[in-house]
């Protein structure tokens, strides 16, 4: 029995099937060609990626844009064309590459799965049709004789339609589930490279290592920053009048260095000291010339006390 007669006799529904196994084939070699082409390369770019990125994020840079063929080295490659991103902001970018790339792996898949579910249910249908003929020329008055004999023989043929449809339902589910493992597989291998790549940016971003970076900015650039632990980018350097001086106007020990070693509440320079001691004896000089005066007063506020108080007994 050849294909022309399987398709004869497997009736109506033999065509459809025919359809769904051409779309079949030429998704599963589709898919073939697209997963050996994935899996022969992948390993080796991560691992040039995750050298470079250790030493110089500009080789690593330049080693995701030449690899941009892959789905790897398109995932790795977008956080890294990014202009100094920070680690929150590097984390997206490679969340949003790889979901882009993981669902452009599964081309295809619906169509397998459309090919899986229809194929048996065709089968069947084909089957019923061919019983419903061959039990449809049959007649009381035939039972037992030869003309019943060819019944059998049409249930037979009949039954060729759903043996067809089981087989392109089975082949399709065989390689679905092959390319599912290896889309699992790639689910794995993508989250950790992206891991390995993420944890070297931090530890760069936060040790502030010298190292040159895809957008030509060093950490040693951002070291002030990183030392100061200030939102607005003011290092301890630049607050160092205000530490030293414990005051919070901003004055420092330098600023009352006069008050600390005179001990005074006053500024004042030592070269006007002769200048008021010698104010001073002329002071002292002129009391001393006026003392008798003094004397001669109070001798008369005396006399003149007494004299009050004899007038008034």
């Amino acid at each position: 029995m050849d294909i022309s007669e399987i398709f004869e006799k497997g009736g109506i529904a033999m065509w459809p099937l025919l359809g769904l196994s051409i779309l079949a084939v030429g998704t599963i070699l589709e898919r073939l060609w697209f997963w050996a082409s994935i899996l022969l390369g992948e390993k080796e770019i991560i691992n040039r990626v995750l050298d470079g990125a250790t030493s110089n994020w500009q080789v690593a840079r330049e080693v995701a844009l030449k690899s941009r063929r892959q789905p790897i080295g398109r995932y790795l490659y977008a956080p890294l064309r990014l202009a100094q991103p920070d680690p929150e902001l590097f984390r997206l970018a490679l969340e949003a590459a790889a979901d882009d790339e993981l669902a452009a792996m599964r081309r295809g898949d619906k169509l397998l799965e459309a090919v899986i579910a229809l194929s048996p249910l065709l089968g069947l249908l084909g089957t019923v049709l061919g019983l419903i003929r061959s039990l449809g020329s049959i007649t009381i008055a035939d039972l037992g004789t030869s003309a019943t004999a060819g019944v059998s023989l049409g249930i037979g043929e009949a039954l060729i339609s759903t043996a067809s449809g089981l087989v392109v339902a089975i082949t399709s589910l065989v390689f679905y589930r092959l390319f599912q493992a290896f889309w699992f597989n790639q689910i794995r291998l993508f989250r950790k490279a992206g891991s390995e790549l993420e944890l070297l940016y931090r530890q760069d971003w936060l040790q502030g290592e010298e190292s040159d970076e895809p957008w030509g900015t060093t950490k040693a650039d951002r070291k002030p920053l990183l030392q100061s632990d200030e939102p607005w980018g003011t290092g301890k350097a630049d607050r160092k009048p205000l530490l030293q001086s414990d005051e919070p106007w901003g004055t420092g020990k330098a600023d009352r260095k006069p008050l600390l070693q005179g001990d005074r509440t006053e500024n004042y320079n030592k070269s006007e000291l002769p200048d008021q001691k010698s104010d001073i004896s002329n002071l002292t000089s002129d009391i001393s010339q006026n003392k008798p005066e003094i004397g001669n007063n109070i001798l008369d506020d005396s006399d003149l006390t007494d004299s009050t108080d004899s007038s008034q007994f």
